[in-house]
């Protein structure tokens, strides 16, 4: 028994005799270790124990035995298995293996019969970006929260719209950020889908081809907070394809989000003067004393290109290799998994903080409103609807109707009856009411109000809205909520 310890605890394989090279540890291996022993240490405890357990139900371990294995499991911590790692090819999961070995004392020869690394690794790299997921749909549901408490602060603020760059018509803040929260619900429902999509353990597929004990997988996946098996062994080791769709969401959303910050940018410069942030939020010119800066916005718009990339990452690491277990698959492909959650994670935290503090200057915005001509578009309906103008004419008279007053230098609320009835007749249209036509074309309070359709600016569409998305809210985090409970999430995660 003692020489048959002896070579148990000492070789690894009998094929390789030598361990890897210092070269391959310190640029591979430990890198590799260090990084599985802080983030998926407890993944692989779990999965150790519920292996232990499964070996007892199938009668190759005595209860005495799992008991003894899995209070050693609950004793094993990050420090604790960094002490096995020069001896174990710096590999987690030997690691862990021997340090089980060595503090029961005894050989247990069926445990660790019939078992892979493959499926073990992939099914603790799931199990992580599983709880990762929630965790970061838990903080993009809190800004998309943000978002809409402010949308329905700012609902009746008129604010102007801007297309092409161009001033197009009155909106206001809360019509936009009714847009920005509906954007947040749908990829909250992505996500959502995408975990529901993914849910399936990888556990029992061995190394490919599946397994020679009659293994119960479904107990398994239950036992470790999945909804389901995976059905293929093969998909079970071979597809990381989970990590290429939550990081493409996670890119999709980085891109909405930088258009977003993009006019935020654009609407706190000293030009527009739309909005403010507080102090703590802003920043300073070391050569211009006049500026106040917004770097806050410019870091969340920047770090949204790193959500791209790590998808491009991911991709271009998958593309092209066989559909097996691979190391470059497997870990390589996934190398800044966990930075990509954590940079969406922070974008968004940094994003809350600024919708938590920007204010809307009413009399500035209110300020443009009345200095552009907003209601060219009203105008020409007016003439089509009142005076029975075909459309197209009609509005090449609303933009003659503009062009001439500008020319005129006639403010926006200025009308002038008799210059449209003119410049209807040059066009070939007689109005029987001109000034009627321009009442209420360009009266900035009345505006919004024009605007009957479901889902629009005006602040009863805008609050219709809203208070679906509450709606919607409520029921995501919901969801949400019960798939945390199911994955075992700690409350602090």
């Amino acid at each position: 028994m003692a020489a048959h310890k002896e070579f148990w605890t000492s070789a690894l394989s009998g094929r390789v005799a030598g361990g890897p090279s210092e070269l391959l540890r310190a640029e591979v291996l430990d890198p590799q270790f260090h990084y599985e022993s802080r983030q998926l240490l407890p993944h692989y405890l779990a999965i150790e124990t519920v292996l232990a357990r499964e070996y007892e139900r199938m009668g190759l371990l005595t209860a005495e035995e799992t008991k003894a294995i899995v209070d050693i499991l609950d004793s094993v911590d990050d420090e604790t298995i960094v002490a096995w790692r020069d001896a174990n090819m710096s590999d987690i999961a030997f690691a862990l293996e021997r340090c089980v070995e060595q503090r029961l004392g005894t050989v247990v020869p069926y445990w660790h019969v019939d078992r892979s690394r493959n499926d073990l690794q992939s099914c603790a790299q799931l199990m992580f970006g599983l709880r990762q997921l929630r965790a970061t749909a838990g903080v993009l549901l809190e800004f998309g929260a943000t978002a809409h408490r402010l949308a329905g602060e700012t609902a009746e603020m008129p604010m102007p719209g801007y297309t092409h760059h161009q001033a197009a018509q009155i909106i206001t803040p809360g019509y936009y950020l009714a847009a920005v929260s509906d954007q947040v619900l749908h990829t909250a429902r992505r996500l959502l889908a995408t975990h529901d999509g993914i849910d399936a353990c990888p556990l029992g597929a061995g190394a490919m081809a599946g397994q020679q004990l009659e293994w119960d997988r479904d107990r398994m996946a239950r036992d470790l907070g999945f909804r389901r098996p995976q059905p293929l062994a093969l998909t079970a080791v071979a597809s990381r394809g989970w990590v290429l769709e939550v990081t493409a969401e996670l890119s999709i959303f980085g891109a909405v989000l930088s258009r977003f910050c993009t006019d935020l940018l654009t609407w706190g410069s000293s030009q527009y003067g739309f909005l403010d942030l507080p102090d703590e939020l802003s920043g300073i010119s070391s050569a211009m004393p006049q500026k106040k800066n917004f770097p806050v916005l410019e870091r969340i718009r920047g770090r949204t290109a790193h959500l791209a990339a790590f998808h491009l990452d991911v991709l271009l690491g998958q593309r092209n290799t066989p559909f097996t277990n691979l190391v470059e698959v497997s870990k390589e492909a996934g190398t800044h998994l966990f930075a990509a959650f954590e940079t969406c994670r922070s974008v968004l935290r940094l994003a809350t903080a600024v919708l938590a503090a920007v204010t809307f200057d009413a009399e500035r915005m209110g300020e443009i409103c009345r200095s552009e001509f907003f209601g060219g578009f009203s105008l020409a309906n007016a003439l089509t609807l009142d005076e029975g103008v075909p459309w197209r004419r009609a509005q090449v008279i609303a933009g003659a109707y503009v062009l001439a007053a500008l020319k005129s230098g006639r403010e926006p609320s200025d009308v002038d009856g008799e210059l449209l009835g003119r410049v209807a007749r040059e066009h070939g249209a007689e109005l029987s009411d001109p000034l009627g036509a321009l009442s209420e074309a360009f009266d900035v309070d009345k505006s919004l109000e024009q605007l009957v359709s479901s889902g629009s600016a005006r602040p009863g569409a805008v609050r219709a809205v809203l208070a679906d998305q509450q709606g919607e809210y409520e029921r995501l985090r919901a969801e949400w909520a019960a798939r945390v409970s199911a994955g075992g999430d700690p409350d602090d995660e």
